[in-house]
């Protein structure tokens, strides 16, 4: 049988054989770059092996969503599957991961950290487009759960192993070891991490670096691949921080500003500002290696890619590195048009590439810096050096630090947010309509004498059994069959205002999304419960990349808005802000079957409910795996 297969949803391009191995991929090439430009899908089917023309056709609609409008596509489609194409398979990358609490010092004070392989950030996944990843993570932590989801991965045909609790699998227990296994399809930079409660901020995060297949090359040259990730430190366990938020209003008690800022898992905490002085002197101490500052060593006269990521559990920051301009090339996996920053600002779940090249003067060092911004906080900046060879590491720059940006210059964070678009020749041109729009309204309501983050004045729970098993087993006692609103009342809520939201509820109701039409998203903030307050959101959608037609100061305008769309070059993310008192214009396809979190990446906010679930083509989902059960109404099913 055929070992592989080359077409396009439209079927306009079907079919190649040659022992060529470099003539086709280019051919491949070609093809993905004509399926892009026409606004179609690329699909490489491995493997594929059917003893009949009609279960091929069922199981191409059955697991890729594959419809064929007529006998003549069908017919098309099965002359590919007639000649074999040689192809260069996929790498298996395997990795052994153990998450386990440590006590670490990543700011010099000493807590227990949940660290992958005794490492926080955990281990760096390096791949190559195509590669296979597999995951084996053991949960060592004794009596807490877990999940790890791998953040910008869509999961194409595996949708149980995007690794949600509560929507796409139950908790991996203590002492059990789950398996996850996906494609990496494409290049680009992307994030792992947990995806349960708020364990993100006790450790568990790292970076995922994925090349593009031998012989292909970036539209940018450089000369050397870094990545950082940037992250915000409490010294509070997540324990101490769920049991303040669900506190009843009279004790409700916010997380507050983190006491560090990291840079690759490195800070420094002033120990003389402790509030409560300990006479352990391990207890802070900044002498500790762990804690000495982040260095990264370049040659002189050399670009760098810089792979830039935020897994804040609150702030937005900005980065800096003193002295030297950057490029940004690449934003969330997608190429950019290039544009050159000084600071460049980052919201939690973002990824981008800058590059970077040390014309500096070589005999000294540089500050790399990170301050947050969008709050008025009192975390001081992060601190590294932009170490210049030979000079020592940690030799420290003869200047005082940059001051970074004003905290509450929302122009300049939302003029960055515009100047993001798709580079010339990587444009995936946007469907020139939706088939519907769903506005959905930021909002902190109290709800049954509990503080909570709303969505249209619905506060988002979790169900006890993950909605991809439910909905696929058709479980639908196990969680509100009434959807959330499309809406709010658009004409008299004033977002400048501090509204009662009497009406507000909690539910874990879903929105269902016809398979394959098209969805415009629109993220509309508002005012707090304090008076002339307005937060930054940064929205992460599971399972997608959407389009960003626009972002916009004040309220949506339904009728003008949509007329200044960028439908020519608009880049494509997983994750984007919407800025205070603002909104942000999204549009995805609804092609990627399963259920799929789209929710504030701010850990709090999400714990509070800011989020939803999304839902299409459930029927068209293969066989779940037994490993995902387990829980809820599936006790007793995981083998």
């Amino acid at each position: 049988m055929p070992s592989n297969l080359i077409c396009s949803t439209e079927f306009d391009y079907v079919l190649f054989s040659t022992v060529d191995q470099k003539k086709l991929r280019n051919y491949i090439t070609k093809l993905k770059r004509k399926a892009i430009k026409q606004n179609q899908h690329f699909i490489n089917f491995k493997n594929l092996v059917c003893s009949s023309k009609t279960e091929m056709a069922e199981h191409l609609q059955r697991n890729h969503g594959v419809v064929f409008k007529s006998a003549v596509a069908l017919l098309v489609c099965v002359l590919c599957l007639i000649i074999e194409v040689p192809v260069v398979e996929g790498r298996i990358r395997h990795y052994k991961w153990e998450l386990k609490y440590e006590y670490k010092s990543p700011d010099c004070f000493k807590k227990l950290v949940i660290t992958v392989n005794g490492l926080s950030p955990g281990p760096t996944i390096r791949a190559q487009q195509g590669d296979t990843i597999i995951v084996e993570v053991t949960n060592s932590l004794g009596t807490e759960n877990t999940a790890i989801h791998w953040h910008g991965i869509r999961q194409i045909g595996t949708p149980w192993y995007d690794g949600t609790e509560g929507v796409t699998q139950c908790p991996i227990l203590p002492g059990d070891t789950f398996k996850y296994q996906f494609v990496v399809d494409r290049p680009g930079t992307y994030l792992y991490h947990a995806h349960y409660g708020m364990q993100r901020e006790a450790g568990i995060y790292g970076s995922i670096r994925v090349a593009l297949r031998d012989g292909e090359s970036e539209p940018f040259a450089y000369d050397y691949d870094r990545s950082i990730i940037l992250n915000d430190w409490y010294h509070k366990s997540t324990y101490e921080h769920a049991v303040g938020l669900s506190a009843p209003n009279s004790k409700f008690a916010f997380v507050g500003e983190p006491q560090s800022l990291l840079i690759q898992g490195k800070g420094r905490f002033n120990c003389s500002s402790l509030t409560t002085p300990s006479l352990d002197p391990s207890v802070c101490n900044a002498s500790n290696p762990e804690c000495s500052p982040y260095a990264m060593t370049m040659v002189p006269g050399k670009t760098y890619r810089l792979r830039i990521a935020s897994l804040t559990a609150l702030s937005a920051l900005s980065f800096e590195i003193e002295g030297h301009n950057m490029t940004v090339v690449e934003a969330d996996g997608h190429n950019v048009e290039p544009f050159v920053v000084k600071n460049l600002f980052l919201y939690s779940g973002e990824t981008y590439s800058v590059l970077v090249k040390a014309d500096q003067d070589p005999s000294r060092n540089y500050w790399i810096t990170t301050n947050v911004v969008s709050r008025n906080a009192t975390t001081p900046p992060g601190l590294g050096i932009f170490n210049y060879y030979p000079n020592h590491p940690r030799r420290s720059p003869p200047s005082v630090p940059p001051a970074g940006p004003a905290w509450n210059n929302v122009r300049a964070r939302l003029d960055q947010s515009l100047a993001i678009k798709a580079r010339q020749g990587f444009i995936h041109t946007p469907p020139a309509t939706s088939d519907r729009v769903i506005v959905l309204l930021n909002t902190q309501n109290t709800v049954n004498g509990v503080v909570r983050w709303s969505v249209n004045n619905v506060s988002f729970n979790h169900p006890h059994t993950p909605y991809l098993i439910a909905l696929k087993e058709n479980l639908t006692d196990t969680f509100d069959q009434t959807p959330p609103p499309d809406g709010y009342d658009f004409v008299n809520y004033d977002i400048y205002k501090v509204q009662n939201n009497t009406n507000g509820t909690t539910s874990n109701g879903i929105y269902r999304l016809k398979f394959n039409t098209t969805v415009d998203i629109i993220l509309q903030n508002a005012n707090t419960r304090n008076p002339n307050n307005s937060e930054t959101h940064p929205w992460h959608l599971h399972g997608h990349d959407f389009w960003v037609l626009g972002h916009g100061e004040g309220k949506f305008d339904m009728f003008n808005d949509p007329k200044k769309y960028n439908l020519v070059n608009p880049i494509m993310k997983n994750t984007v802000p919407v800025h205070l008192y603002g909104w942000t214009a999204l549009r995805f396809k609804a092609d990627n079957p399963g259920a799929w979190a789209f929710h504030c990446h701010i850990e709090s906010h999400f714990y509070m409910g800011m989020g939803v679930v999304f839902e299409s083509g459930i029927d068209k989902v293969g066989k779940l795996p037994s490993s995902i059960m387990g829980c809820g109404e599936t006790r007793g099913v995981r083998p």
